[in-house]
């Protein structure tokens, strides 16, 4: 019998049970796949100390945020109001380290509560300096390589405006004399499912820029650690990467005397296959004998937009109790949009693909794996009118607990303003 894509932490009762409890379409979260995903990164070998972030953008729920917070791991937040996000969800300042294209206009306030700034230009650090003489400053190296999963999601190299570029240390150091600040780390990052081997030589690249900057204590890394969300996929193994990078650090110590604290930033790591998104199948339709089957859900690029704008896979789980049966389909979502495709082809978002599924009839429920991460606060939000899904996490006792409720239509226009 084909093997087809298994669900991950959800038996075929509990989306039955989901799906009843709180409609669909509908995320759920695994409070046990997060909490042995953190210790995972938290097992990473640093020789001199180690700090794990997560990159809250991938997914900031309040009680994801919670849960990891309460394993040890602290925040790298894209933007200020990320950080207050944060704040708000009970992490300390000093646990946060914002990393923005875009300079909080309440930066000074942030950074005097005790939340630490990294710097991703040379505008950015100027303009702390002015804000804040004499402090200490995380800056940001475009380190001249990326990697990812695509083109769109490499964020280092070239083509990349993420960071300094690396060729320009001697006017990050004039900044920093100018303004009297003390740059104590040093950050760098390439992309999103990067190649490790990569990840391993950016990270020896990143040791030689650290020579520059005789105050720097720490080395954040970045993340980059790819995800197998497909059963044919290969994901970063942490246990491979670990030993060449405290390598390098120890290294570095025999070399210079200094020993540096190890960071990493996993935002899809932690989360990617910790959540599910269960949805119903409300149409089949053909195009002919020479064309497609169409599996049309009540989701789509309202819920998860990764597909549409990477060609990236997921999971798809007709949960029925056919098993014997299979069918190629195109699953197609419920907005009216032709890029509103869950099955594109591999990498290219402009070509749809059909996947061999579960044979399926209006009404049964499909589940989409490894939402946990860039899709519920990544996504089309109320696109066509449709209101915001409700979120469920599943707890350490097995129950279902809504930790977002579904969104009315009253709340959708809440913030529109009346025309006399």
């Amino acid at each position: 019998m084909t093997k087809l894509e298994q669900l991950n932490f959800l038996t075929k009762s509990d989306v039955a049970k989901v799906a009843e409890g709180f409609g669909t379409p509908v995320f759920v979260y695994d409070e046990a796949t997060l909490r042995a995903q953190a210790k995972k990164a938290l097992a990473f070998d640093a020789p001199y100390g180690l700090t794990v972030r997560y990159a809250m953008k991938a997914n900031p729920n309040s009680h994801i945020l919670k849960v990891l917070d309460s394993e040890g791991i602290e925040i790298d937040a894209s933007s200020g109001y990320e950080a207050e996000r944060a704040i708000l969800a009970g992490v300390k300042p000093e646990k946060i380290l914002i990393t923005s294209q875009e300079l909080p206009k309440n930066l000074v306030e942030l950074v005097e509560r005790g939340v630490n700034f990294n710097a991703c230009s040379l505008n950015q650090l100027e303009e702390y300096g002015k804000a804040l003489p004499g402090t200490e400053v995380s800056v940001r190296i475009n380190p001249g390589l990326g990697s990812g999963h695509s083109n769109r999601t490499n964020v280092g190299g070239p083509s990349s405006s993420f960071g300094i570029w690396y060729e320009y240390v001697d006017k990050v150091k004039d900044i920093a004399k100018k303004y009297n600040l003390k740059t104590t780390r040093l950050h760098t990052h390439i992309g999103s499912g990067s190649d490790p081997e990569v990840w391993t030589k950016v990270a020896a690249m990143s040791l030689e820029q650290v020579k520059a900057f005789p105050d720097v204590t720490s080395l954040d890394l970045g993340g980059g650690f790819k995800v197998a969300r497909m059963k044919d996929e290969i994901g970063t193994d942490l246990s491979l990467i670990s030993p060449v990078i405290a390598e390098a650090l120890e290294k570095f110590f025999k070399e210079t005397g200094r020993k540096i604290k190890l960071e990493i930033e996993p935002g899809t790591f932690m989360v990617a296959n910790s959540g599910s998104l269960i949805t119903r199948i409300h149409d089949i339709v053909d195009t002919g004998e020479a064309g497609y089957t169409f599996l049309k859900i009540d989701s789509g690029m309202t819920e998860i937009m990764r597909p549409a704008l990477y060609g990236a896979q997921h999971p798809l789980i007709v949960v029925n109790d056919r098993p014997e049966d299979h069918q190629k389909y195109v699953v197609a979502g419920h907005c009216c949009e032709s890029g509103d495709t869950l099955t594109p082809y591999p990498g290219d978002p402009e070509v749809i693909n059909d996947r061999l599924l579960q044979k399926a009839e209006i009404g049964d429920l499909m589940v989409i794996e490894g939402v946990g991460a860039y899709c519920a606060y990544m996504s089309a939000q109320n696109y066509n009118s449709f209101p915001l899904r409700p979120e469920v996490m599943k707890v350490g006792d097995g129950k279902f607990v809504e930790i977002c409720r579904r969104e009315t239509l009253t709340e959708m226009l809440h913030l529109e303003t009346q025309l006399s």
